[in-house]
């Protein structure tokens, strides 16, 4: 079975570096991404200054465009729901957030990371709390950072289809184009 196995592989990769139908990269798609994020974000934080003002948040809605507004950056459209207990009691806001970030794969884990994110805009409703909102932000976009440092936007899945595994043991980097990240395999 093994002999199979690998046999199957051989040819594969033979293909992929020197046949007919020449593999030589993985693209990922804005929609590959965001369906991940749909199924795999659940960020959801306690963030302020307590005693003074705290604040639950949870992103829920995340979609990606990748490389469209800045080259080599993905941005994150999101909706958040913040939950606000301060000295002057408890309010509710949504927010419309707009990150930004580096995106990195991490050849070892076979994922995309977003490094450095940051909070490049927002919308508040209602208005009224986007004064108390400016004070949360700084606590916001730490905790943003931190989670997207550390929890993949993607991670190649070898059972997902054959590119796929193939990309996960071929990866060499990372390149990011209008609408798509692009994994070239060692070799092309």
């Amino acid at each position: 079975m093994k002999k199979k196995a690998f046999a199957a592989l051989a040819v594969i990769l033979s293909l992929a570096l020197t046949g007919c139908n020449k593999l030589t990269e993985y693209r990922l798609s804005e929609q590959d991404v965001n369906g991940y994020l749909q199924k795999h974000n659940n960020f959801q934080k306690a963030i302020g200054v307590p005693g003074l003002l705290n604040a639950n948040i949870v992103l829920t809605d995340l979609t990606s465009q990748i490389g469209r507004t800045e080259p080599d950056k993905v941005r994150l459209s999101g909706n958040a729901r913040l939950d606000i207990q301060s000295l002057w009691g408890a309010q509710q806001a949504d927010l419309k957030l707009t990150l930004q970030a580096q995106p990195y794969y991490d050849k070892e884990q076979g994922a995309i990371y977003l490094k450095d994110m940051q909070l490049v805009d927002y919308q508040v409703q209602p208005e009224k709390l986007q004064p108390t909102f400016k004070v949360l932000t700084p606590y916001l976009e730490n905790s943003l950072k931190s989670y997207f440092d550390n929890k993949p936007a993607y991670v190649l899945d070898p059972s997902r289809n054959k590119t796929e595994a193939l990309a996960k043991k071929l990866a060499k980097g990372l390149e990011v184009k209008p609408g798509e990240l692009i994994i070239p395999f060692i070799g092309s």
